[in-house]
């Protein structure tokens, strides 16, 4: 049996419901892998879909209703998918915010995701992603830089800013290891629900956390580096631009502990 189911609220989507959504930009979502039918981190892509909500419409859906939308979705869904839910406000886009419209949320339900297993060499692209700190539709940049990065021999793309701090990568967060800590480059960007999970289970385990500047220049072999985000909480990467990293396992294997000692929830 394979997934694939799209509801809006709380019933089957049609092609009229789907059709003024094709194009729209101004949207928000978050995207979970299910296993066996629950989430890890459920309570964090919930604050993610409020606070966004908030930001882009000025309100949000109660958590009990998103809940109910997100279960009807994944009734008939195999135990294990990927859910991805979208939230947009009926008043559209282009034009000004209507206080009294009404928010839907669009969830679709797929097979769940097979990441990559690495170590994946990362290209470097100048990109700084607008409204960073929410998961929003409107990116071409993401697929822009990773196909720039495949034609150049790169699996994918990591993202510098104007100041040349690096900040995340097209649809993964970065984490960098020195042998005691793990860092978190400072930066603007996109927190992820999994670097989220694994700050608050390595804060449990005791591991130190460092949020600092990376640039490449800081980058060589006395660091490791991994890319992580709902497929899997560490990838190891073997090299960002020119510069080669630490393939020790070490990391990959300690963020891996640290995601499945968050306890899953079920929908």
């Amino acid at each position: 049996m394979t997934n694939s189911i799209t509801r809006i609220n709380d019933r089957e989507a049609t092609a009229q419901d789907l059709a003024p959504m094709a194009f729209a930009g101004y949207v928000h979502f978050t995207a979970m892998q299910v296993r066996d039918g629950a989430v890890r981190g459920l309570d964090l892509h919930l604050d993610r879909l409020r606070t966004a909500s908030d930001r882009l419409f000025g309100r949000h859906l109660s958590d009990d209703t998103v809940l109910g939308y997100l279960r009807s979705a994944v009734e008939n869904a195999t135990p294990d998918a990927t859910v991805t839910a979208y939230v947009t406000s009926r008043s559209g886009e282009f034009q000004a915010a209507d206080p009294d419209a009404g928010l839907d949320m669009l969830v679709k339900v797929t097979d769940p995701a097979t990441p990559p297993e690495g170590p994946l060499a990362l290209d470097v692209a100048r990109h700084e992603r607008e409204v960073p700190e929410v998961k929003h539709v409107g990116e071409i940049a993401k697929t822009h830089y990773l196909r720039l990065a495949n034609d150049r021999g790169f699996d994918d793309a990591a993202f510098e800013d104007r100041q040349g701090r690096l900040s995340e990568a097209t649809i993964w967060n970065l984490a960098f290891w020195d042998g005691e800590s793990v860092i978190w480059p400072e930066a603007d960007m996109l927190t992820g629900i999994t670097m989220r999970i694994l700050d608050r289970r390595l804060e449990a385990m005791g591991v130190p956390r460092l949020r600092r500047e990376v640039r490449k220049e800081d980058l060589s072999a006395d660091l490791a580096a991994v890319v992580m985000n709902s497929w899997s909480p560490a990838i190891p990467v073997s090299r960002v631009g020119d510069r080669t990293l630490s393939e020790d396992p070490t990391f990959a294997k300690l963020l891996h502990e640290a995601f499945a000692s968050e306890s899953p929830v079920r929908l």
